[in-house]
């Protein structure tokens, strides 16, 4: 019996990491964590992959949309807004008695960030190469707060993917 040694040229080995980033939103409006995660995926010496985001809170969510001209952002929550009323709402149907929500025991914006939260995402799959999250021209990535008040949000990562050779 032989014993060979098997050599494996260009072999990529791949690693993943889980962490959590923290962030403090100023309150209702887009944050901009676009940066912060290039940063992450920079300090943990990762080359190319893909990654998770994952928000754990239920009055928060992500979300990709231009960078550019901050109207965007502005008419974004302005739509929000309008779609998701404060207090009440009224149904689509020919009845048209408002409807109070049952659920307000942390305040007036309780409920209604809930349910932007169930209209958006708390989770995003991207892919990065270079140690860059690979994104359109005028794309970010944003924390979409829906409460009034600053809040400190928690956002799960999940990255896998080739590490930078080591010289």
């Amino acid at each position: 019996m032989h014993n060979r040694i098997l050599t494996i040229k260009n072999f990529i080995f791949m690693e993943q990491v889980f962490s959590k980033l923290n962030f403090i939103t100023n309150g209702e409006g887009l944050t901009d964590i676009t940066s912060d995660l290039n940063l992450f995926i920079q300090k943990s010496n990762f080359n190319s992959g893909i990654f998770n985001l994952t928000s754990l809170h239920t009055s928060c969510s992500l979300t990709i949309n231009e960078n550019a001209d901050p109207n965007v952002l502005n008419d974004l929550k302005k739509f929000m807004k309008s779609l998701v009323p404060y207090n009440c709402y009224t149904p689509l149907s020919k009845d048209k008695k408002e409807i109070y929500y049952e659920h307000f025991q942390e305040g007036e914006d309780d409920m209604p960030a809930h349910i932007k939260t169930a209209l958006t995402n708390t989770s995003l799959s991207l892919s990065f190469q270079k140690g860059k999250i690979i994104l359109g021209t005028w794309q970010a990535i944003y924390l979409w707060e829906h409460r009034f008040s600053p809040k400190e949000r928690s956002i799960s990562v999940h990255v896998m993917g080739e590490k930078f050779k080591q010289v």
